[in-house]
């Protein structure tokens, strides 16, 4: 009887099981309530309620202290086959053909439903305790309660490896590590996998320098305390940097099959219980999506928070292998808890530092629909300490450049947009607005596609005066670091990163003496020093000298359209500073009024004259958020999180989503390269790949956005 009752013990899981009573009124049809979450049975809750009847104490089995000894009926195992086709056993509820739940039938003959046993997080019948080759992987974007599917996502995982470690011992049951250095290792990475031969003129390809005066005629007997020329910067193509003689077409041809430098990516996921239901549904299909396109370089790691935070998947490579392991971490999330954003950036920021190897572009994307809860930082708290929130090992210092960068995601109507806003501006980061849920995985793909495309680090710009008699008087770079030395002869620029196709642009203002014989004066040269990412080299490429020329008289000659052009972004991104912090101040009608200014102003000028797409796109910018700010809670709900991350974009000349769109078709997408539109595109074609999603889509686009 003993080895019987080890047995009965192993499948039904006695030790952890609760003893429920039939109900009074003798329903024997199976339907009853789970109990809660927090009360749920074992994995092997596994007797129906039909089977309770025969269960009777045993006469010769000694009885456990703290549960019912059961006597195993004749019938048990006829009965429990028959019953487990009828009740799931995971969450103990009716299995029925038809009734808009798939059925997945293990190799052991026992049947769940697809959903439960999608987010079973081991490859164990929790009916027989068998092990499973066959392993069902749900969709990232499937509903919660599996009454959507895509098919193309729902598939099986054939003959998985079993990996040297448990997935549950990083998951949430498992105990973490004290010290998070147990990254992948990257083995021996290749640097170049296409030919060498054009590599002799990297430096004169990778960054193209251009400069414009504000007029290229002075007269002589004129001084400007403030005379500008602009600093242009582009970062080539990744296939035209090896191969500056190929065409438009064969560039676009190589892009896909260029080596790049591979990325040590953290995500850093908001589970909070307000994500439950489709938001976090959404969120596990763009996790999906940003999977399924990192390579087999590329490393990622998982972090979720709630009240807690918890790493659920370590810095792994992403082969085929890595991608299904990280797919069942995410898919195996539940939404409960409060927020607290605090504790998964220094989870986050810990795994970047603790990390044994690195590759070369590293980042930290943060996605929440909340405010922290519970850290007292934020915009309920009286002096909100934004920078508490981010780690060291993450911030920028004053002599070094930004370390990892946040990106963050901050979606729905009740997100804290200053605090994301705030940490991605630390950090060096963007900061994106997603108004309609739908579209986190278009803002997350426009994001990593500039991730996976990075071909210039540590890129800093210096600019020189060419003329004793020049000094700079200032340097307009929006949020990144500058720096004119205290003869004002030479300034500094702290870029950073570029993305393939990039561009950047930049003020300089100088202070011009009159000239009293000379037919030309000199201005500056500029300078760009900067690491390849592949061959971790560093590399510069100057400017000319730029000259205007010094004629005795001078006819009247319009601004530069250039020039005038960077001058209107800097207005209008001054104009946004200034109106929220009316907005802040309560004063909603004296930020429409600076917003109004700034346009008048801008339609005033050469670009304006000239449709000029930049001016035509800030214009209609500016419109949108005098729209956001009618009253005071549509500017709570939407109008501030739209103008922080248009300052976001604005400051760092970096795409960031913002309202419903990241379409490139937007006038307000200035900054979109190639690749965050190519990937924007697979987005896209990803989301329309099943009649089903199709519909899915429809139903949650047609619902009203906050206005």
């Amino acid at each position: 009887m003993g080895s019987k009752w080890r047995k009965v013990k192993l499948s039904l899981g006695l030790n952890l099981c609760a003893y429920l009573p039939r109900t009074t009124d003798g329903d024997d049809d199976g339907d009853y309530h789970p109990l809660p979450s927090s009360e749920r049975l074992s994995d092997a809750a596994l007797l129906p309620p039909s089977n309770w009847e025969n269960m009777v104490p045993s006469r010769t089995t000694t009885p456990l202290p703290s549960s019912h000894c059961l006597r195993l009926p004749k019938s048990l195992s006829k009965s429990s086959s028959k019953s487990s086709k009828q009740t799931c056993s995971i969450c103990l509820m009716k299995m029925k053909q038809g009734d808009g739940h798939a059925i997945f039938t293990a190799e052991c003959s026992h049947s769940f439903h697809f959903h439960c046993v999608a987010s079973h997080d081991n490859q164990v019948c929790p009916v027989c305790r068998s092990k499973w080759k066959e392993i069902p992987i749900r969709s990232p974007g499937l509903d919660p309660g599996g009454r959507s599917q895509n098919d193309a996502l729902m598939d099986v995982a054939h003959r998985l490896p079993v990996p040297q470690r448990n997935l549950n011992q990083w998951h949430i049951r498992g105990p973490e590590p004290g010290v998070f250095n147990d990254d992948e290792s990257l083995g021996h990475l290749p640097v170049i996998a296409e030919s060498n031969n054009n590599l002799d003129n990297t430096s004169d390809t990778t960054i193209k320098i251009e400069t414009y005066p504000e007029v290229s005629t002075a007269p002589r007997s004129h001084s400007y305390d403030d005379f500008t020329i602009l600093v242009h910067l582009k970062a080539a193509a990744m296939a035209a940097i090896r191969n500056p003689s190929l065409s438009g077409d064969q560039v676009s041809l190589l892009q896909s099959r260029s080596p790049r430098a591979p990325v040590d990516l953290v995500t850093v996921l908001d589970i909070s219980g307000s994500m439950s239901g489709t938001k976090l549904a959404l969120l596990k299909r763009a996790m999906g999506f940003l999977i399924q396109n990192l390579s087999c370089n590329d490393r990622l790691s998982v972090i979720a928070f709630s009240s807690n935070a918890r790493r659920l998947f370590p810095l792994r490579r992403m082969s085929d292998i890595g991608q299904q392991q990280a797919l069942r971490a995410v898919n195996s999330v539940i939404a409960n808890g409060g927020t607290n954003i605090a504790e998964g950036l220094r989870k986050g920021g810990k795994v970047m530092e603790d990390r044994t190897e690195k590759n070369p572009v590293s980042s930290i994307i943060l996605l929440s629909d909340g405010r922290d809860t519970i850290n007292g930082v934020g915009m309920n708290s009286s002096y909100p300490n934004y920078e508490s929130l981010i780690p060291l090992s993450i911030r920028s210092g004053s002599n070094r450049e930004f370390q990892i960068p946040v990106h963050t995601f901050g979606f729905g109507t009740d997100h804290d947009a200053s605090l994301m806003h705030s940490i991605s501006e630390i950090s060096g980061g963007t900061f994106s607005f997603i108004e309609t849920e739908t579209m986190i995985q278009d803002a997350l793909a426009q994001c990593i596609g500039g991730l996976l495309s990075v071909v210039v680090q540590e890129l800093q710009v210096c600019v020189e005066c060419m003329n004793p008699k020049l000094c700079l008087s200032s340097l307009k770079a929006g949020s990144y670091r500058s720096h004119v030395s205290a003869d004002g002869k030479t300034g500094l620029i702290d870029v950073g990163d570029l993305y393939a196709d990039e561009e950047r642009d930049f003020l300089v203002s100088v202070k011009v003496p009159a000239e009293s014989s000379q037919c030309e004066t000199a201005l500056l040269k500029v300078k760009c020093v900067y690491r390849d990412p592949l061959t971790k080299e560093m590399t510069s490429t100057e400017s000319g000298v730029v000259r205007i020329q010094r004629p005795k008289i001078a006819g009247q000659e319009e601004m530069s359209i250039e020039v005038d052009r960077q001058r209107n972004r800097f207005r209008a991104a001054d104009a946004m500073v200034e109106a929220r912090t009316a907005a802040e101040q309560g004063d909603l009608a004296g930020a429409v009024s600076i917003l109004e200014n700034c346009q008048r102003v801008l339609s005033e000028t050469v670009s304006a004259k000239s449709r000029d797409r930049l001016w035509v796109a800030l214009d209609a910018e500016l419109k949108e958020m005098e729209e956001r700010m009618v009253s005071r809670h549509v500017y709570e709900v939407s109008g501030r999180a739209y103008i922080l991350s248009g300052l976001s974009s604005h400051s760092w000349q970096r795409a960031t989503a913002r309202g419903d769109s990241t379409d490139g078709s937007s006038l307000v997408q200035a900054y979109q390269t190639p690749s965050m539109v190519e990937m924007l595109t697979q987005s896209q074609a990803f989301l329309l790949s099943s009649p089903s999603r199709q519909g899915l889509l429809q139903s949650l686009w047609s619902q009203p956005k906050p206005r």
